[in-house]
């Protein structure tokens, strides 16, 4: 009889082969990030095995030495063209505050627009989460495939 190796657990995430994952988790870590102190990530947390769920965790420490889980940059399993084009506030505020006119209505416009062009993000990114992402073990990287969740 061949055992299921899936339901073996083990310390090691060279054990995993696939990571599921919610896409509205990987879509708000990386927007989290982006507008937050601290940083999102995808967490998987030991004991691993075969299939793994990834969940949305923040932090301003990174524990992952004394937990053993793994970290998911959200960068990773979103594609780079789509990571490339989320809107950059900070440009626009100082595009804004080197011309002439900038006041104050200008800056709330422009955080406004800046958040409207960030939920119209979220939606293409949503749909552009990659098939396979390295983990990083004590090995080296060690590839495995993305699933979607919902």
């Amino acid at each position: 009889m061949v055992e299921d190796d899936s339901a073996a657990e083990t310390d090691d995430p060279s054990a995993i082969r696939s990571v599921a994952l919610s896409p509205d988790d990987a879509v708000d870590a990386y927007a989290y990030s982006q507008e937050n102190p601290g940083e999102a990530v995808l967490r998987l947390t030991p004991p691993f095995h075969g299939r793994m769920r990834a969940r949305i965790h923040v932090y301003r420490v990174d524990d992952t030495e004394l937990t053993g889980a793994v970290h998911l940059a959200p960068a990773d399993v979103i594609a780079d063209d789509i990571v490339a084009a989320y809107p950059d506030l900070e440009s626009e505020l100082a595009d804004a505050d080197a011309s002439a006119d900038a006041n104050s209505s200008e800056a709330e416009r422009l955080r406004e627009r800046h958040a409207d062009a960030v939920a119209d993000w979220q939606d293409r990114a949503r749909g552009a989460i990659v098939d396979a992402v390295p983990l990083e073990t004590d090995d080296g990287p060690h590839r495995v495939e993305v699933k979607t969740l919902g």
